[in-house]
C-alpha cells in the first residue's frame, strides 16, 4: 500500500456529449491523511480509502468497511476529487474524452482509448496547456496555465477507472511531462493500484533533456517516447521550437543514456505532415540518425488542427518501407477518437 501521507468532431448520433459539474474519482491524499489523523483514526484507514478509490469507487458511501460516521465526516470535509468534470465526449470507436476544470479554473483534457484486443489505455495530461508551442499541436496553441499536481494527474486516471478496467497509460496528453516530472512520477507510483503496471506506462517528451536524464536515474521501469517529427534541425526547429534549446543530436544522446541505464527501447514518435516531412529522403535521414538497437519509430497520421495537411496513406506506407529498408523498425499508429478531437495533437480543452 502506498504512503498516503506523501504529496502525491461534428455532432451526430455517433458522438454523444454529456456536460455536468460533477466531482470525480479521488481526493487530495494529503488532506485525507490529515483529516483521518485529526479524527483519531488508525493509520490503516487511509489505506482502506485508497484501496476503494483505486478499484473505481464512486464515493465514500460505497466504502462499506469504514464506519458510517467516518464516511459522513469524510464526505463533508474531504472532496472526492481535485477536478470537476465539465464535459465528456464518446466516439464511435469507444474512445472517451473528458474535459475537467481544476479548483482554479484551469482546463485539462484526458482520454480513454479502447482497443479490440481488450487493452484499455489512458492518455493523461501533465499540464494545463503547454508552453512549448509545437506548430502541429492544438495544445501548443493554447495559453499555458500551469503544471498539474500529482492528485490532479491521478484524478484523470481514476475518473476513467470508474468507467472500465484500465491497463496502459501514456503521458501524451496536454503539456510536456518532463517539465513536471516530480508530479508525473508521484502519480505513476500509484497507477499499479489501478491495474496499470510501470512497464505499461510511457512518458512522451519533445526532447526535454533534464527530464530524460532524471527519468533514467529513477527505478520505475517506465517507457520513454520521443517526439522527433524531423531529422533535420532547421525543419525540426520550425515544427518544434524547443529544438533551438535542445538540438536533436543532444536529445538522441540523452536517449542513449536512458537506454544504457534501462535497457529499454525508446519509441520515436513521428507525425506525418503532407509535403513537409514525409519524403523518401527524409525517411533515410531519420534512419541514419537512429540506432536500430535503441529506437523504434511510430508513425502517426496527422490529425488536423488547422495548420498542415496530413500525409496520404500511400506516403505513410512508403515512409515506413524506407525506414525498414534501412534497418529501423516502424509501425503506424492506429488513430483513436478523431471524431471527437481526442486523437494525437488534438487536445485543446474545447467543450
Amino acid at each position: 500500500m502506498p504512503d498516503l501521507t506523501r504529496a502525491p468532431g461534428s455532432a451526430s448520433c455517433d458522438v454523444a456529449h454529456t456536460a455536468h459539474a460533477a466531482t470525480v474519482s479521488a481526493m487530495d491524499l494529503e488532506l485525507l491523511s490529515e483529516r483521518l489523523r485529526s479524527a483519531g483514526e488508525p493509520r490503516f484507514r487511509a489505506g482502506q480509502v485508497w484501496a476503494w478509490t483505486a478499484r473505481g469507487a464512486a464515493d465514500y458511501d460505497t466504502m462499506t468497511n469504514l464506519p458510517v460516521a467516518l464516511r459522513e465526516r469524510l464526505a463533508a470535509e474531504v472532496p472526492f476529487s481535485s477536478l470537476t468534470l465539465e464535459d465528456e465526449a464518446h466516439a464511435r470507436d469507444g474512445t472517451v474524452k473528458a474535459l475537467f476544470r481544476t479548483h482554479d479554473g484551469r482546463p485539462v483534457e484526458a482520454v480513454l482509448m479502447r482497443y479490440r484486443d481488450e487493452r484499455r489505455s489512458l492518455c493523461l495530461s501533465s499540464q494545463s496547456g503547454c508552453p512549448l508551442t509545437c506548430s502541429f499541436c492544438a495544445t501548443g496553441q493554447m495559453k499555458f496555465g500551469r503544471n498539474l499536481t500529482a492528485s490532479e494527474i491521478l484524478d484523470q486516471a481514476l475518473h476513467f477507472r470508474r468507467m472500465d478496467d484500465v491497463d496502459h497509460a501514456v503521458f501524451m496528453g496536454m503539456g510536456e511531462p518532463m517539465m513536471n516530472l516530480d508530479n508525473v512520477l508521484a502519480a505513476c507510483e500509484r497507477l499499479p493500484d489501478l491495474g496499470i503496471a510501470h512497464r505499461h506506462t510511457a512518458i512522451s517528451t519533445v526532447g526535454w533533456i533534464p527530464g530524460i536524464d532524471a527519468l533514467a536515474a529513477q527505478p520505475m521501469p517506465i517507457r520513454l517516447a520521443l517526439s522527433v517529427h524531423a531529422a533535420d534541425d532547421a525543419l525540426r526547429s520550425e515544427i518544434m521550437p524547443v529544438n533551438d534549446r535542445y538540438p536533436l543530436a543532444d536529445v538522441l544522446a540523452s536517449c542513449r543514456r536512458f537506454y544504457e541505464a534501462k535497457r529499454r527501447m525508446v519509441f520515436v514518435e513521428y507525425v506525418m505532415l503532407g509535403g513537409v516531412n514525409d519524403r523518401y529522403e527524409q525517411a533515410v535521414q531519420l534512419a541514419r540518425v537512429l540506432d536500430p538497437k535503441m529506437f523504434k519509430v511510430n508513425l502517426i497520421p496527422y490529425n488536423p488542427t488547422g495548420m498542415y495537411d496530413g500525409s496520404s496513406r500511400e506516403a505513410i506506407a512508403a515512409f515506413q518501407a524506407a525506414l525498414e529498408e534501412h534497418g529501423i523498425g516502424a509501425t503506424v499508429r492506429l488513430t483513436r477518437g478523431r471524431d471527437i478531437d481526442a486523437a494525437c495533437g488534438q487536445l485543446a480543452a474545447k467543450a
